[in-house]
């Protein structure tokens, strides 16, 4: 699990990286929630995620927004984090521009900014947003989602409203050649502080369909 630092939009950014065992692998890229609560690459889902995909082979980036740890910059209120987001992608491709698949993961704030940076770039073929704050911020820049994806949320999520995930979810099912899968975690809060088994079963079960060779999901 390297230490890395590399060249953000704002100065160096921070981040661990797990380089693929083969070429050709694809690769991940995982975010925090909001640092303003104290989000980080070490938040205990961000953590879950890296593992997940560094267990699959993925090439696997988290890293920290600006202004948290050792990343240099300031808080920009999701616009210079998306740019982060972007130059750690740029990064992580550096190593494997030959790809064949890339994904974004990530909770809460990352999966706000997630879901904007798979707008932008269309190598991006799946995404796994846990408790996405559909209620906080605004998502209609999906239109249309360009990527199939998963969505999790906890039923008794107190920051995230489950039926403002449940809109978000609805909306997204209306749109043509992509598939969301949705899965509510029982009795789960905002940091599914005692669902991490389920939260990240559910993780796994969708990646081991969507990574099949024979899934239709593409």
């Amino acid at each position: 699990m390297p230490e890395v630092i590399f060249p953000g939009p704002e100065g160096r950014l921070e981040g661990r990286f797990a380089p693929a065992p083969k070429p050709r692998a694809p690769v991940a890229l995982i975010l925090h929630p909001h640092p303003s609560s104290g989000g980080t690459m070490n938040n205990r889902i961000v953590q879950e995620l890296y593992k997940t995909f560094q267990r699959r082979g993925f090439a696997t980036l988290r890293f920290n927004f600006r202004g948290v740890g050792r990343s240099q910059g300031t808080f920009d209120n999701g616009i210079g984090e998306l740019s982060d987001a972007a130059s750690a992608l740029d990064w992580v491709q550096s190593f494997h521009p030959e790809a064949q698949q890339t994904w974004v993961a990530a909770p809460s704030f990352g999966a706000w900014i997630g879901m904007q940076l798979l707008m932008r770039r269309p190598e991006i073929r799946g995404f796994i947003s846990i408790a996405p704050p559909a209620n906080l911020y605004d998502f209609s820049f999906l239109a249309p989602c360009p990527a199939s994806g998963i969505i999790i949320n906890g039923e008794a999520d107190e920051v995230v409203t489950p039926s403002g995930v449940q809109r978000l979810v609805d909306k997204l099912r209306t749109q043509k050649h992509i598939t969301i899968h949705h899965d509510t975690i029982p009795g789960a809060n905002h940091f599914f502080e005692h669902e991490m088994d389920p939260l990240m079963a559910s993780v796994n079960n969708y990646l081991d369909m969507r990574l099949d060779p024979n899934c239709p999901i593409k």
